[in-house]
């Protein structure tokens, strides 16, 4: 929990740049690189950090004191409910500057050691459908040892994703960093194997206001300009598949529990808003209503890959025919992975009902949401059936404002 935000206004961007995985990974590689130095004993960014902190601890406090929860334990059940699941222990920090630095220093951790990994444009908008279908419970369903490909890794999107933020202000995201942790929850010996989820926004997204352009040459002024990946929100997920063999009906009460502490949060933030219920994503905004499309966006892609839906290749194995032409080829870079769709949807239909449908594009469609029985395992996982990408192999993919279902 605590996705912060930049408060910005979209602008417009320019899209049509062909998307690349070599080019993609050495810029990958820069971002990671850059960020890393940068960071390091960075006011500005400490600042926007602890003000972060203070806010989310200020609105569940606030929600708890409206709670039937017992008033001695209301303190610690803020403190769990948002560091304990990022994996610090206690004793709880003295306040917002000294849980900045932690936070920072757990990002930074990440940053050293993660494996860095960029995702195809057609296997980001195969995730982004995943997304869309999946309920607060099925995050329970994850266990860390069997869905994760690493333990600590660097997720950066082909383009950025504009959220919607608690209060109506929007962020861009550009990437998801992770690393197990033991979360702390209420009893004191309450522990439970988690991951611990870092968002970062990109610096120079297509959410630019004013503000944070001044703020950014305000930073560069002073000699600490602000990295080009900044950390936007720490989350915690719980990685034992703890509630993967429970009942749909208590997936639902899990479900609902979870919704209504973020309705409560929304309102006292002064928000309301409507939640998707489609599991597709044409490539528009995502409303964020229950703070939870960092969780969700992670726990599509490390269960698709898990389930074979995404395949990992070299970048040069992706390289442009442009870069193939010239003498010297960039070698593959052995510390980052290509995250593509490993299988595109069946063929198209022959026949005289289809005799007059030519596609020119691909595009995204509808998935559904299962949840399997693992009889070996007794339990059950949550998995995706259908097709994700419709339309040539060989076409260039479309992200517009609409996405179509060819039935």
């Amino acid at each position: 929990m605590g996705k912060a935000s930049r408060s910005k206004k979209q602008r417009s961007r320019d899209t049509t740049m062909t998307w690349n995985a070599a080019r993609a990974a050495r810029a990958a590689h820069r971002a990671r690189k850059e960020t890393q130095r940068l960071l390091l004993d960075n006011p500005w960014v400490r600042s926007m950090v602890a003000s972060n902190v203070s806010t989310r601890m200020a609105e569940l406090r606030t929600v708890l004191q409206h709670s039937d929860g017992p008033e001695e334990h209301r303190e610690n059940m803020a403190f769990t409910l948002m560091l304990g699941k990022q994996g610090m222990r206690p004793p709880w920090p003295t306040g917002p500057v000294e849980t900045a630095r932690w936070q920072m220093q757990q990002v930074l951790n990440v940053l050293a050691n993660a494996e860095v990994l960029v995702v195809s444009p057609a296997a980001h908008a195969a995730v982004m459908a995943a997304t869309a279908t999946l309920e607060p419970a099925d995050m329970a369903t994850l266990d860390r040892d069997r869905d994760l490909a690493m333990p600590t890794g660097l997720l950066v999107l082909p383009t950025s994703v504009v959220v919607a933020n608690r209060g109506g202000s929007l962020s861009d995201i550009r990437a998801f960093g992770w690393q197990m942790v033991t979360q702390s929850q209420m009893l004191p010996d309450a522990r439970y194997p988690g991951i611990q989820l870092t968002c970062f926004m990109d610096r120079d997204g297509p959410v630019q206001p004013e503000s944070w352009r001044l703020a950014v040459a305000q930073a560069r002024a002073s000699g600490a300009p602000l990295p080009p990946l900044v950390p936007d929100g720490m989350y915690g997920m719980r990685g034992d598949g703890a509630l993967a063999a429970e009942s749909v009906e208590r997936h639902a009460a899990l479900t609902k529990e979870h919704r209504w502490l973020h309705t409560a949060l929304n309102e006292v933030a002064q928000y309301n808003a409507v939640p998707p219920e489609e599991g597709q994503w044409d490539g528009g905004r995502i409303e964020d209503v229950y703070d939870d499309f960092a969780v969700r966006y992670a726990f599509a892609f490390w269960r698709l890959s898990a389930q074979g839906i995404t395949t990992i290749t070299s970048p040069r194995e992706q390289d442009s025919p442009e870069r193939q032409l010239h003498s010297v080829v960039t070698p593959a870079d052995p510390d980052i992975r290509v995250i593509r769709l490993a299988h595109q949807v069946p063929e198209q239909r022959t026949g005289n009902s289809d005799a007059s449908r030519i596609y020119h594009h691909r595009w995204t469609v509808r998935m559904h949401k299962v949840r399997q029985w693992y009889p070996s395992a007794q339990e059950h996982r949550v998995i995706w059936r259908g097709p994700y990408i419709k339309g040539p192999a060989d076409a260039p993919f479309m992200v517009g404002e609409k996405a179509y279902r060819v039935d």
